[in-house]
């Protein structure tokens, strides 16, 4: 019954994540449920990218997603921009287009309302799991590890994992 309910909730986060208001009504949202086997391609990349940097939290968040019954991934296509010249990323829209970094599996520079956009759907989706009383935290590392193992396709994301257990297994950690 309760993973039924994890389910039901991941599907009405995504629904959220979605119909967030995004700028100039236009949606580059790309927001994905894992399933168990895309779970454990995550987990892999989680560790192998964790022991490559060297950021001992990745394997600790790799661990913490092994226990979750649910990952949800949402991130955005930020090298489309806005079109409003806004410099907020710190070049134009054009200039912007042409600038290629890569960090950890991260690719910027993004356009600054995209970003902003993203951080409107991930609340409205973590707000829908708080208000079902279903456990999760926003992961910088699983976005990492969903984009180094080809999960999702977009140049930043995060993940949602959700947990029902009798106690929060992403705030009681080591």
């Amino acid at each position: 019954m309760e993973k039924k309910g994890v389910d039901i909730v991941a599907e009405l986060m995504a629904i959220a994540g979605r119909t967030a208001p995004k700028a100039k009504g236009e949606d580059f949202i790309v927001i994905k449920i894992l399933n168990e086997d895309e779970k454990q391609r995550l987990i892999d990349a989680m560790r192998k990218t964790g022991e490559k940097i060297g950021f001992k939290f990745f394997l600790r968040d790799a661990n913490n997603v092994e226990n979750t019954d649910k990952v949800i991934l949402v991130g955005v296509r930020g090298k489309e921009t806005s079109n409003l010249n806004c410099k907020a990323c710190g070049f134009t829209c054009d200039e912007l287009k042409k600038k290629n970094v890569e960090g950890y599996g991260f690719k910027g520079p993004l356009c600054a309302i995209r970003l902003i956009d993203l951080g409107i759907a991930i609340g409205s989706m973590v707000k829908v799991a708080n208000d079902l009383c279903v456990d999760n935290r926003i992961m910088f590392s699983i976005g990492v590890g969903a984009i180094n193992a080809g999960l999702i396709d977009t140049e930043i994301a995060f993940g949602i994992p959700l947990s029902v257990k009798g106690k929060n297994i992403y705030f009681d950690r080591r």
